[in-house]
């Protein structure tokens, strides 16, 4: 089967509901910093409290859910949502915000689908950004260096020195064992360049070329229409399934996924999604093989090579290679996630040795980047294409190296790779033309690694760097960008559609009405924008920018999300068309059925239901799935759904018109063929 374009969910997680409770609102409360309020609602309820802040304040606090499952929203004195968060439904609901412009806030509270109860909402930090790059790392790490709770690690180098390293918080929680900088702690996909230079080092000696065939390593992977080469591999440009969302799918947990499953993907894969080449599509299948082609050039197990060929050659004691989730890791941190009544441990990933699977104290990872910057081990020339962007087909760049990003912060190259497990998250930036770099680590699956690596990275090299970004709009005294003060209608000059180059068929539409910004991708709803510098926007409800290119009109934009980079291209005319399909009921039942995939041995039945709790709502389409449950599909064109949980279904007729199958997709694994069985 060859690949089709299709639709991908790569920014879903930007598309939150923007929902302010039509309730009542009750006069707000007065609440400042250290104090605790404790409230009760009722189901219909929204209690409101109020503080001041000054411009560039940083605020965090918290809601202890006692009995009732709240949702806290943060408005500013003209009632604008600034943020919005709904996490576990019992135990500490946390929420945390950058409040550019001084004035009157209010934190909103209520009960989530009408439960009632007793919480207690407190506000631990508000306090005004520091210029000073040490301050900064303690106020932005704050949250993580609660009593009782996980933590994390800063660590910073220029010129072969240690400029700054300071841990916070608990390592372990069960044990209260604080975190140091000698503890080694998951760094998920981070792990990449490690497997990156494993390979390079192989090639180096002799033993293999980044131009052979993988079946040369694999010889029961399917023959292809096209070679993938092991350079595909490293790039992201295989065009193989990734395994993770490829078995959510089916809705296995991918913590009991082993190395053999990956091996499996890819044995039962019908056919690339992409000509090798000439699409980036993030892969953990990919790394996870280019591991396993060490390990077969080498003749050691990938664990063994690390430690031999690089962790004991530049003294990183506190590094190792889980090679399973059961493997034990001498004085590791434990992963924590929010749940139940406080933090629970979910435990790691499986079958990720490769894509991630690496513990390194920040200690390590500062010998590390440093050997990057000026090697001791592997060579300059190795190094370098490493941090050499990839060049697709089309000759566009990707934005990626082998194992590594590439791209600049104010004008001062950047390269960079984040890293996110069940719980763990990571984040190590190197800017070379200065011969400096800085790791952020936390065992919270809360902390936002890459936003907090690049703004300590702007403190601490700032010098530099280039100066930000200068007003268009009005200034303020100072000659600082002016939020308040931008005009709206030159927002004219990047309006419009924009089709994302991964994923061409998924199209992020920006408009405005009067002076309130909005985005909108297809098939989610809209969500507002606030202009940050005259290109630059900031999504209100989530962590992530939007970056215009110059022009009238602007060609195309760049979306900054998780330590990633997404590229968007204008759309002119019935390409830029994102009006959403409506179907009636006598069209959804056309869809349901029994549907089977032969390549994950899954069914998915489809089926029209009322709803239960509103009789006069319109019927709606449902995927069933014995481990996936019921979830409620949404009609975003013809023949297409979307869900809540990021899975993407495109019908397929026959001559006569009757649906004979469906298309699967999963993010980053495309083209998943169910069959209609009845």
């Amino acid at each position: 089967m060859t690949a089709r374009p299709r639709i991908s969910r790569t920014l879903a997680a930007a598309a939150l509901v923007l929902v302010t409770p039509l309730a009542a609102i009750a006069q707000a409360e007065p609440l400042s910093e250290g104090q605790a309020r404790a409230g009760t609602l009722a189901t219909g309820d929204t209690l409101a409290y109020s503080f001041e802040a000054g411009e560039d304040f940083l605020l965090y606090g918290e809601v202890d859910q006692i009995s009732v499952d709240v949702v806290v929203t943060l408005v500013n004195a003209e009632g604008q949502q600034l943020g919005r968060w709904d996490g576990p439904a019992r135990g500490t609901e946390a929420f945390s915000s950058t409040l550019r412009t001084a004035g009157e806030y209010t934190l909103r509270v209520a009960p989530f689908e009408g439960e009632e109860g007793d919480f207690e909402i407190r506000i631990l930090q508000l306090e005004a950004k520091s210029d000073d790059p040490e301050r900064l790392a303690d106020q932005l790490m704050a949250p993580y260096d609660r009593p009782g709770g996980p933590g994390g690690a800063v660590r910073v180098w220029r010129d072969g020195e240690t400029v700054f390293s300071r841990t916070y918080g608990l390592a372990d929680l069960t044990f209260d064992v604080p975190f140091e900088a000698e503890t080694p702690t998951n760094i998920g996909s981070t792990s990449k360049q490690f497997t990156a230079f494993a390979v390079l080092l192989e090639e180096e000696r002799g033993n293999l070329s980044l131009d052979d065939d993988i079946r040369e390593y694999f010889p029961d992977f399917p023959p292809f229409t096209e070679t993938v080469t092991i350079r595909h591999l490293l790039t992201h440009t295989s065009g193989l399934r990734e395994f993770l969302n490829l078995y959510a799918l089916s809705g296995a947990d991918t913590r009991g996924l082993d190395r053999d499953d990956v091996l499996r993907a890819v044995e039962r894969q019908p056919g690339l999604q992409n000509v090798p080449g000439a699409e980036f599509n993030y892969n953990n299948t990919a790394f996870s093989l280019a591991a396993q082609i060490v390990e077969k050039t080498s003749g050691q197990d990938f664990d063994v090579y690390l430690r031999e060929n690089v962790f004991e050659p530049l003294g990183m004691e506190d590094s190792y290679v889980r090679m399973t989730p059961s493997t034990i890791i001498p004085g590791r941190s434990e992963g924590y996630t929010p749940g139940g009544d406080g933090w629970t441990s979910p435990g790691d990933l499986g079958g990720a040795v490769g894509a991630g699977g690496i513990y390194a104290s920040v200690e390590d990872l500062e010998r590390w980047g440093e050997n990057l910057l000026s090697p001791r081990v592997g060579t300059p020339e190795m190094v370098e294409a490493m941090m050499t962007e990839f060049v697709l087909n089309d000759g566009e760049g990707s934005g990626y190296g082998y194992g590594l990003f590439i791209d600049e912060q104010r004008g001062l190259k950047r390269v960079h790779h984040g890293g996110a497990d069940v719980s763990h998250r990571s984040m190590i930036a190197y800017y070379p033309e200065i011969d400096a770099g800085l790791t952020v680590q936390s065992n919270a699956s809360t902390f936002n690694s890459g936003g907090t690596a690049f703004e300590l990275a702007g403190a601490f090299f700032g010098d530099a760097m280039e100066p930000e970004e200068p007003a268009v709009a009005a200034p303020d005294a100072e000659g600082a960008f002016d939020p308040e003060a931008y005009d709206a209608e030159a927002f004219e000059r990047v309006a419009g559609s924009y089709s994302l180059d991964p994923q061409p068929r998924l199209i992020a539409r920006f408009f405005r009405r009067g002076d309130t910004l909005f985005t909108q991708l297809t098939g989610q709803q809209e969500v507002e924008m606030r202009p940050t510098g005259p290109d630059r926007f900031e999504l209100v409800p989530v962590d992530a920018t939007i970056v215009f290119e110059t022009g009238d009109p602007s060609p195309g934009l760049t979306l900054f999300q998780s330590g990633q980079e997404i590229h968007a291209t204008r759309v002119e005319g019935d390409e830029a068309e994102t009006e959403e399909w409506e179907p009636t009921p006598e069209e959804l039942e056309a869809f349901e059925g029994r549907f089977y995939s032969d390549e994950i041995e899954t069914f998915y039945t489809v089926a029209v239901v009322q709803s239960e709790e509103d009789p006069d709502e319109e019927p709606y389409l449902v995927l069933r799935q014995l481990r996936l449950g019921e979830i409620r599909l949404r009609p975003t064109e013809p023949d297409t759904f979307v869900s809540g949980n990021g899975i993407t279904l495109e019908f397929e007729r026959d001559r006569a018109g009757t649906v004979v199958a469906l298309y699967a997709d999963a993010t980053r694994s495309r083209d998943v063929w169910f069959q209609r069985v009845r």
